[in-house]
């Protein structure tokens, strides 16, 4: 099998806490051209791929790989352009935003231009993190120069080419459409100048375009991959096929961490097309025994005929019911301080809400389960995945393996969606996988390996938005006026004992936990955190801390306006003063858009609002509720969304269709995990509650103009999306839900 070696660049702050392979004495030369011939084109510039560029050393030419064309950019003699993103594309359309950004400062033809995934070179890393990433929403955000100066540096070396071949001053050409343009009527495609654009160097300084002169930024602009979705070609990594390959899975203990107390692979060995049942060590600790077979289904059959006694008396069974009467009582107290302002006045104010909020824990469920393929040859190996952080899952896959990490390749495949359980700082399923593929070869079984989870797997196997509770005491007066507002949030941390503690971590506060309180009202909060620690697996998931906070702090403040009997868009106007302009935009034309206080609403129809930021932008939500038979439902959606300039408005429409309807699960009765002595009781879409296309309400997106850079859009439509339904919901029922999912009891 061949293998070809590949390198990964971490910021400083994380090396220091991961194992440190031998680097190397001899490096590759300072400059590295790669060169792409015949039907696949031409690669353009310079590539550093020694070991001092991926630490930080002097690139090529005084740039950083991040910043040289040739790593993402390929012209083919036809003048196809292939554009290489350095993010996971898992149904946000980032394969098709980052090459419009390209492509419009290439001045390209737009319908030649292709993408495809990077991988873990230290040239695909975030610009602004300096690590390998998809998550944060910050895909656009922070590529929005970075791409556009690569478009621009690689237009410039071919219209350098065409100048010397036409020999003359390349400042009086110019481009369009893929074309270099000179005086005469003459031209030259990208496609015939690539060679000689590759031999030019790479400019470190290039003018960019005034927006004015957008072609392709901005316009609505259908996907690239829309065409292979729609027809069923898309590949993802639940779809690789390698010769010879052999699937695995893996039977996981019940509890989290629980170790095999004996196994009886008997009747597993007899199932036709089982290879092998081998013993391997699991996340947290835990022990399982993975089923390889000649496809899926003897292998799960094999698991299934498996006979397993564990041991779980080691471990801490977690259980719902106990964990929330824990946390309530933790939530009458003090924890540790976020805000510190002065509640004094909360005891002789007026009026009064005592409120307390729960939240389950959540599963991601992405549609196409977790999956990892690993071919380890014992000196090197390849791994296939569609995961959100290349380069610290082939640092954890080199520490399993025994490698350096230069001898670990991963191929990111497209993913049939994460919400962040692709972005696992364990590396969880990554490292599993190579468990089992080192227990094969150990085995005398050298072949590609393929751990395929489940659903089941998928929604018991953990890391999991937390459990948390809110506890919230706020005082104001006949104008609603905030006088004083008490709040403490019981939860696990999420980031406690990953590589990010040390700096996402501040005074024993996890800051994802916090994020989207008080967000732009001026109230005088006292806010506290708890973090119980607990025998779950928790992760971000999508909009990770405002999906509790927005909640929280939206309907709290509905229910202070109508209490004093304000209008709740302009009681929020009022709050937000004139230092917000961004929220008052979005909130404004979501209330515009909806008809909200001109349109007479059907019977047993209330409206709701909310707004919210997280990720630098703004969503605000107006809409349309009733209560039917005791059970709510949501009719219609309008929403303002702030997100500065929208490089393409169909895919900010779509995130935000996609992150309300998320949202709206969040509602449905159903969507909780829960655990009974350690055992999470959930296993699939039957008994763990997604929304289903009936829940689907009309939903109308509109954007508010700006020139400003992009900010992040894949998940700021979640979080106002439930406090908005269940606003419409107080303001018909005269009682506001204090947990989600929605009981109505």
């Amino acid at each position: 099998m061949h293998f070809e070696s590949s390198t990964f660049a971490l910021p400083k702050a994380l090396q220091q806490l991961l194992p440190q392979p031998a680097v190397p004495e001899e490096g590759m030369a300072r400059r590295s051209f790669l060169k792409v011939a015949g039907a696949a084109g031409f690669a353009l510039g310079v590539f550093p791929l020694s070991a001092s560029a991926q630490q930080g050393g002097a690139p090529a030419e005084g740039l950083k790989p991040t910043q040289q064309p040739a790593a993402f950019v390929r012209i083919a003699r036809d003048g196809t352009v292939t554009v290489t993103i350095n993010r996971l594309d898992f149904g946000q359309g980032v394969q098709t935003g980052l090459p419009m950004l390209l492509a419009e400062e290439l001045d390209a033809d737009w319908s030649k231009v292709r993408s495809e995934h990077g991988n873990a070179d230290p040239a695909y890393v975030d610009p602004a993190f300096g690590m390998h990433l998809t998550g944060g929403s910050n895909s656009i955000k922070n590529s929005w120069l970075q791409y556009r100066e690569l478009g621009a540096r690689t237009r410039a070396m071919l219209v350098a080419a065409a100048a010397a071949q036409w020999k003359v001053d390349a400042a009086k050409l110019r481009t369009d459409q893929g074309f270099v343009l000179g005086a005469g009527g003459r031209k030259l495609g990208y496609g015939e100048l690539a060679e000689a654009a590759m031999q030019q160097p790479v400019p470190q300084k290039v003018a960019l375009k005034d927006p004015k002169q957008f072609r392709l930024i901005g316009k609505p602009t259908g996907r690239l991959d829309a065409r292979a979705k729609s027809s069923g070609q898309q590949g993802y990594g639940i779809d690789l096929r390698l010769p010879g390959m052999l699937t695995a899975v893996v039977a996981r203990p019940p509890v989290f961490g629980a170790k095999l107390k004996s196994v009886d692979d008997t009747a597993a060995k007899a199932i036709k097309g089982v290879k092998a049942v081998l013993r391997v060590p699991v996340d947290r600790g835990g022990e399982g025994v993975a089923v390889l077979a000649d496809g899926y289904w003897p292998a799960k059959q094999g698991r299934d005929a498996l006979k397993l006694q564990w041991d779980t008396a080691a471990v801490e069974k977690a259980d719902s019911g106990k964990l929330l009467a824990s946390y309530r009582e933790l939530a009458k107290k003090p924890g540790l301080v976020k805000y510190d302002a002065d509640v004094s006045r909360l005891a002789s104010a007026p009026h009064k809400i005592s409120a307390e909020f729960s939240f389950p824990y959540l599963a991601h469920a992405p549609m196409e389960p977790l999956n990892c393929t690993v071919a380890f040859s014992g000196s090197a190996a390849e791994l296939w995945m569609g995961t959100q952080m290349p380069g610290l899952d082939s640092t954890a896959a080199a520490g399993v393996l025994g490698l350096p990490p230069q001898a670990v390749k991963v191929h990111t495949q497209m993913a049939g969606g994460g919400f962040g359980r692709r972005a696992i700082p364990t590396s969880d399923y990554v490292v599993e996988a190579c468990q089992v593929a080192k227990a094969a070869r150990v085995a005398g079984l050298n072949a590609p390996v393929r751990t395929l989870w489940s659903r089941e797997d998928d929604i018991k196997g953990g890391y999991y938005r937390p459990l948390h509770v809110h506890r919230a005491e706020i005082g104001f007066d006949d104008k609603g006026n905030i006088l004083a507002w008490d709040h403490v949030i019981v939860g696990q941390s999420i980031l406690k004992g990953s590589p990010f503690e040390d700096f996402m971590i501040k005074n024993g506060i996890d800051e994802t936990m916090v994020e989207g309180m008080k967000g732009p009202y001026d109230v005088p909060m006292r806010l506290s955190v708890h973090h119980p620690q607990v025998n779950v697996p928790v992760l971000w998931w999508r909009s990770v801390g405002s999906t509790h906070t927005a909640y929280a702090m939206e309907t709290l403040l509905d229910e202070v306006a109508r209490a004093t009997r304000q209008d709740p868009v302009a009681y929020r106007l009022k709050l937000m003063g004139d230092k917000h302009p961004r929220h008052q935009a979005a909130l404004q034309l979501a209330v515009d858009k909806s008809g909200y206080g001109k349109r007479k609403l059907a019977p047993g129809r209330a409206w709701g609002v909310a707004v919210h930021e997280s990720f630098d932008s703004v969503v605000a939500y107006v809409v349309e509720a009733s209560v039917e038979k005791g059970q709510p439902r949501l009719h219609s959606v309008t929403a303002g969304v702030h997100c500065n300039l929208a490089v393409n408005p169909l895919s900010v429409e779509a995130q935000v269709q996609g992150a309300a309807l998320m949202g709206l699960g969040t509602c449905l009765p159903g969507a909780a995990i829960t655990l009974k002595d350690g055992v999470v009781e959930q296993g699939n879409f039957g008994d763990y509650k997604v929304p289903r296309i009936t829940d689907m309400p009309r939903i109308a997106v509109h954007i508010v103009p700006s020139a400003e850079p992009p900010t992040g859009m894949g998940e700021p439509g979640l979080p106002p999306l439930a406090p908005a339904f269940a606003n419409a919901i107080g303001r018909l029922t005269g009682k506001t839900p204090r947990a989600l999912p929605f009981t109505m009891a």
